[in-house]
């Protein structure tokens, strides 16, 4: 791998070889697809943090604005008016890995000047490449997203993704982003049909030869519930199939809304992989 094996976030150490991380998933906008609305108010999301790290979850990922299809985009002020307070309640209050989700430059800076620690991308540093940029100054690890415009491919599908990503991954190192501070995501959900989101899931272990960590976003996702023909609150399951596929095709980080559920499976998967040791009499 390229990057560190090793990370340390205040009193929290992430070590890729030894675990698989969960990121729980904290949306402070009206209009997110599973739990919009739900933790606006600094209070609740303070609370709401506050149990999915006592579930397990070691990196708490705070959105300002939704990624949903047909989302309205939101001004960068409103978006650090959503983000930045929460940010600073938690870095005050918790000891937590706080990561922003954000494609906005001026967002992700203020966040690391509020206490976040990495920088997570849907857009690959390529909506706003100056986030790479923010990203080495202030020494975060960036989470590079696959995405496009259009779910238009012309050629081999997973060839056109890998060469998305290393887009990406050239224009942090170009910026001075240490490979040892990037990660990447799929992206799965974007820019994708359900056919080719099944397809880079099936994929998963070529990202991961690229020699950086990758980060897995399937919770609630649609690609499930078309799949298995459920609604948003009904694909805890179909999350967990995708969390344990992943894990055995060398995902390191889980995204999820269901902390407690998802940690449990990635706690058993990790031993059964042998990254965690357990004794047996």
């Amino acid at each position: 791998m390229k990057a560190r094996d090793t990370y340390r976030f205040g009193q929290t150490t992430i070590d890729f070889h030894r675990e698989t991380v969960v990121m729980g998933i904290l949306n402070v906008t009206p209009d997110s697809f599973s739990d919009g609305g739900k933790y606006g108010q600094i209070d609740a999301a303070l609370l709401h943090a506050q149990q999915m790290l006592r579930d397990g979850a070691k990196i708490i990922d705070i959105g300002g604005e939704s990624t949903r299809p047909g989302h309205a985009p939101v001004p960068l002020e409103e978006e650090l008016e959503r983000t930045v307070p929460v940010i600073e309640a938690l870095a005050r209050e918790l000891d937590c890995v706080i990561s922003i989700d954000t494609y906005k430059a001026g967002v992700a800076e203020e966040a690391l000047k509020a206490g976040a620690r990495i920088i997570n991308d849907v857009w690959g540093a390529k909506r706003e490449p100056r986030i790479a940029d923010v990203a080495a100054a202030y020494g975060a690890p960036i989470i590079l997203m696959h995405n496009r415009e259009r779910a238009e491919y012309s050629g081999d599908f997973m060839e056109e993704v890998l060469a998305d990503l290393q887009e990406s991954v050239n224009i942090a190192r170009n910026a001075g982003v240490p490979e040892g501070d990037i990660w990447l995501d799929p992206g799965i959900g974007f820019a994708k049909s359900v056919e080719q989101n099944v397809l880079t899931m099936q994929g998963l272990r070529r990202i991961s030869n690229m020699g950086y960590p990758v980060l897995l976003g399937t919770s609630r996702k649609s690609m499930i519930g078309k799949i298995l023909d459920l609604p948003v609150d009904e694909r805890m399951e179909g999350t967990g199939a995708t969390v344990c596929y992943g894990i055995d095709h060398g995902c390191h980080i889980m995204r999820v809304h269901d902390v407690k559920e998802v940690s449990r499976m990635v706690k058993m998967m990790d031993v059964l992989s042998a990254k965690v040791a357990v004794g047996v009499n």
